[in-house]
């Protein structure tokens, strides 16, 4: 049976900027080109410029006077990410849409970032803590909408505070929920900071559910030359149209969070099929991981203190 077309409506971005990790290939390359289709200005914070650069010929090929840039970007260095901030704050741009989507998962042995944080932890969620922090000041002036994409990885698990770097022991899926976690505590605290001090910030969460995406395949960089076990089912699967997404319909949902006009602060978006895993996009209820206040203020304050960042509007 052939799979049936999903897809949602995207406004009229016209005039507005939008940054989004993670956007040089995969669901993020299809992520900034439906926001660049729909008229944003659209900047991609890239590690790998030649990757980067194909992904800016590719959406320009299918958005005649698309509006795409460059910028360097390597979420698993704090320096890296204080660069960019720098960097766009001298551009003194109001930044209108964030998506926090890049990541790793699964690395073939424990790996630290330049920082000496595990890999996971380090690039999914402290990466993209302290760069929301240093673009502060522009999201505050776009008053703009920050959609971080966690995962299915999230919906059990806890944060191994015992541990946190995972030093004594390691176990790459628990270090992988647990990045997923923090950074989906940190979205939701972003909101509700946002709120207390008139940030004028609305953040939520997006997940892809489960699709062949790059984040299963070979990746080499991380000294994985072949793709996970499980991803030659998950591509025969979602082919089928059985249960699983594909990666035209896993970006969907960080989609709908970030431009959708309805959609709401402080809540999560998947898609809506059995176990969301697949499916149309909609809001979701919350992982109970997810659901502690003390939890996400915790997260916040060691955050702060691994990355020595401030969040601060001026």
């Amino acid at each position: 049976m052939p799979r049936k077309s999903i897809d949602i409506a995207i406004p009229d971005l016209a005039g507005k900027l939008a940054v989004v990790t993670g956007a040089s290939d995969g669901m993020g390359l299809g992520m900034a080109m439906r926001l660049a289709a729909a008229g944003a200005e659209v900047i991609l914070p890239v590690r790998n410029p030649s990757k980067g650069a194909t992904a800016i010929s590719t959406i320009r090929q299918a958005v005649p006077g698309a509006k795409v840039s460059l910028r360097s970007l390597d979420l698993s260095s704090l320096e890296s990410v204080a660069a960019l901030g720098d960097t766009l704050r001298d551009e003194g741009r109001p930044i209108h849409l964030l998506i926090n989507n890049a990541g790793v998962m699964r690395p073939p042995n424990r790996q630290h970032t330049a920082d000496g944080f595990e890999l996971q932890l380090g690039t999914n969620h402290l990466g993209h803590f302290a760069l929301v922090a240093r673009l502060l000041p522009l999201l505050s002036a776009g008053r703009a909408r920050v959609t971080s994409q966690v995962s299915v990885a999230a919906r059990r698990g806890r944060i191994n505070w015992d541990d946190l770097n995972w030093d004594r022991s390691y176990d790459v899926m628990r270090a992988y929920s647990q990045s997923k976690i923090a950074f989906g505590l940190f979205g939701l605290e972003l909101d509700r900071r946002s709120r207390t001090h008139g940030w004028g910030i609305t953040s939520n969460l997006s997940h892809p559910g489960v699709a062949p995406t790059s984040l299963l395949a070979a990746r080499p960089e991380m000294g994985r030359g072949q793709a996970i076990p499980q991803y030659r089912l998950i591509r025969a699967l979602s082919a089928r149209g059985i249960l699983l997404g594909t990666v035209e319909t896993a970006k969907l949902p960080a989609l709908m969070a970030a431009t959708d006009p309805g959609a709401r602060s402080g809540v999560l978006y998947g898609p809506s099929g059995p176990g969301n895993l697949g499916g149309p996009p909609a809001e979701q209820k919350m992982y109970p991981p997810l659901r502690s206040v003390d939890e996400a203020a915790r997260v916040w304050r060691v955050s702060e203190q691994l990355t020595r960042t401030a969040f601060v509007t001026t």
